[in-house]
């Protein structure tokens, strides 16, 4: 699909898109998709830089207005990185537990070669 909307059109959609939340991103993403029709998830996804999926599931939330179960609940931007960095309870004793299994997986599956015959 060539471009739809003029160059400054799409750079007020791309900044509306980037100053909101993670939720009304999909939704808004999936509301002009639709407005575009055949092709349309393809070339808002490349406009705003989100994936096909995202938007799929932009109009799923939209199905469910008026009844929102996540009302209210805004997740910060960048916060899931936060939550995926910070370790959780006993997370290094689970690494070294890994880390141990692995070591003696390695020994265990390695075979040892004796000298080869008629190689000379």
């Amino acid at each position: 699909m060539k471009n739809v909307y003029r160059g400054d059109v799409e750079t007020q959609m791309r900044n509306l898109y980037e100053s909101l939340s993670e939720k009304d991103r999909r939704r808004y993403a999936a509301i002009e998709a639709s407005k575009l029709g055949h092709g349309g998830i393809g070339y808002v996804a490349e406009l705003f830089g989100c994936h096909p999926d995202t938007i799929t599931r932009g109009k799923r939330d939209l199905q469910s207005l008026p009844h929102d179960e996540a009302q209210g609940r805004v997740r910060k931007k960048g916060e899931a990185a936060d939550l995926l960095a910070k370790p959780s309870r006993g997370s290094s004793m689970r690494l070294k537990l890994k880390s141990r299994r692995k070591q003696l997986d390695r020994r265990s599956t390695t075979v040892k070669s004796g000298p080869t015959s008629g190689c000379e």
